[in-house]
């Protein structure tokens, strides 16, 4: 069985500690087999726990010390204050985590939509959060933003992880209506596919919300889809008829 853990890492958030998990490395078998950290998916759940004790080790602490909230695609931000809420915030539905506590890992799990992590180093805080486009497009990442600054965050910087790239994220008109509907000039982030129906820049438009909150930010560039050997991928998953999927992890700490 496969142990080694492959951790992507961006120059951008150094020197924090930081990482987008591949799946490589993981105990799970079968339709999750490598990394899956997902605590809601159908895997059975010793193997989660064990891969994300794996996770936390790697980030350098306790397992229960690796913080995730219950992912729903809100606009919903927790700060973490105390290293006692990390049980109740792994119940807490919202979409980002942020905080100014030493030795705590925060932590996102995606399989399609966009990880961001965060930080201001000199602030000594670190946030997370899960942007799939329904987020992304509700305000999310504004929301992420605006609770590190509430934490005295004053010069962000973000990366963008592993999440579907344009060529492999085709969507139908009702989808590409609503971007349009928030803002006429969403359009630039839609082109025409193979199929003849939009193609959407999900990274791309995650950049933009950044940018536009005042964040330097970046993408790792990887695609989700497109590399089945390193990825989970909702939609791969789906198109391939499978009935799960595994869940990645991106995870970050002070």
């Amino acid at each position: 069985m496969q142990t080694t853990l492959e951790i992507l890492t961006h120059p951008l958030l150094r020197p924090v500690r930081h990482g987008f998990f591949t799946r490589k490395g993981g105990a799970s078998s079968g339709l999750f087999s490598g990394l899956n950290c997902g605590r809601r998916s159908t895997d059975q759940a010793e193997m989660v726990v064990l891969n994300r004790g794996r996770v936390a080790t790697a980030m350098g602490v306790p397992a229960g010390a690796l913080a995730t909230v219950k992912q729903v695609h809100s606009a919903d931000v927790v700060t973490l204050t105390d290293d006692s809420d990390i049980p109740t915030v792994a119940n807490t539905e919202a979409d980002g985590i942020v905080t100014a506590r030493r030795g705590v890992a925060l932590a996102v799990l995606t399989a399609d939509c966009q990880p961001i992590l965060l930080a201001d180093p000199d602030a000594g805080v670190i946030g997370a959060c899960h942007a799939g486009w329904r987020g992304a497009l509700d305000g999310i990442i504004e929301a992420t933003v605006q609770a590190m600054r509430a934490l005295g965050a004053t010069r962000i910087r973000a990366v963008i992880g592993p999440t579907i790239s344009q060529r492999a994220y085709e969507v139908g008109p009702d989808f590409m209506d609503s971007f349009l509907a928030d803002d006429p000039g969403h359009s630039r982030f839609f082109s025409g596919g193979p199929n003849g129906r939009p193609m959407f820049d999900l990274p791309s438009f995650g950049l933009m919300r950044l940018g536009d909150a005042g964040v330097d930010a970046e993408w790792s560039g990887h695609c989700t889809y497109s590399d089945p050997d390193k990825f989970f991928s909702y939609r791969r998953a789906t198109h391939e008829g499978e009935a799960d999927y595994g869940r990645l992890i991106s995870a970050i700490t002070l």
